[in-house]
């Protein structure tokens, strides 16, 4: 009888453990290499203070990424899954960037940034470069796509290995009630409220896919963890992209 009630204690304090560790705020880890496009950013904001942040490689020089991921030194790492294994990997450091001349930080509208890698990327099966989407595109509210990250998990710790999770675009009112500074024509509201699915700390700047074309770039989300979150709706920047592309390829 002693024996049993051990064991019941042995599994009361086991099991919440393992439960929590399986409730992946992001969805599930990625299988290797099947996001070739991310990019992890090591950027240092000064001696005492560093950040992460992900982005994608949209030419082979250039990764975009949200604006509020600047920094003083930014370091790229392409080709990675676990980014504590990093032999086969491109890591290439940042000579220059230019975000949007209207970002605001503290509403985060227009929350984009263009970085110039030192050189060209390698590209291989685990580094390619991902499709922009044009100038017309509208994603609707119902559409489910990808995200993939390197942010906190459900319980705050930071994962090795690259997470994704599908998220589905809301109506812009579900963004609205809850922050009178979303702008529905740059931004978009993605997210189920209903569900416990969504980005976490760390990911910002990560890519929201859509039939293998990057529409959305992670912003921000709300003081709540519970979606839905805000994300730079990328075909409003088109003209922007190509003019910042154009001044980085000059520098």
């Amino acid at each position: 009888m002693r024996k049993m009630f051990l064991l019941l204690l042995l599994l009361v304090a086991v099991l919440p453990l393992s439960a929590e560790g399986g409730k992946i705020f992001w969805g599930t880890e990625a299988k290797p290499h099947s996001h070739p496009y991310m990019a992890f950013l090591e950027i240092s904001e000064s001696e005492s203070h560093q950040k992460q942040c992900d982005g994608f490689l949209v030419e082979k020089d250039i990764v975009m990424t949200a604006a509020h991921c600047n920094g003083r030194e930014i370091t790229v790492t392409l080709g990675a899954h676990n980014i504590k294994q990093r032999s086969n990997t491109q890591r290439i450091p940042v000579v220059k960037g230019i975000s949007h001349k209207d970002y605001n930080r503290d509403t985060k509208v227009n929350d984009i940034m263009l970085l110039k890698l030192k050189h060209k990327a390698q590209l291989n099966n685990a580094v390619k470069t991902i499709a922009l989407p044009k100038s017309q595109d509208w994603v609707k509210p119902g559409k489910v796509c990808t995200v993939a990250g390197w942010g906190r998990l459900a319980n705050c710790s930071l994962p090795n290995t690259l997470q994704e999770v599908k998220l589905e675009v809301q109506n812009s009112q579900t963004c609205q009630v809850i922050s009178r500074d979303y702008n529905n024509s740059i931004q978009l509201c993605v997210g189920n409220p209903k569900e416990k699915k969504a980005t976490g700390k760390g990911d910002s700047g990560g890519p929201f896919v859509c039939d293998d074309v990057v529409q959305g770039i992670v912003s921000y989300q709300f003081c709540t963890k519970k979606p839905p979150r805000v994300f730079t709706r990328i075909s409003s920047f088109i003209p922007w992209i190509q003019e910042a592309m154009k001044l980085l390829q000059q520098s």
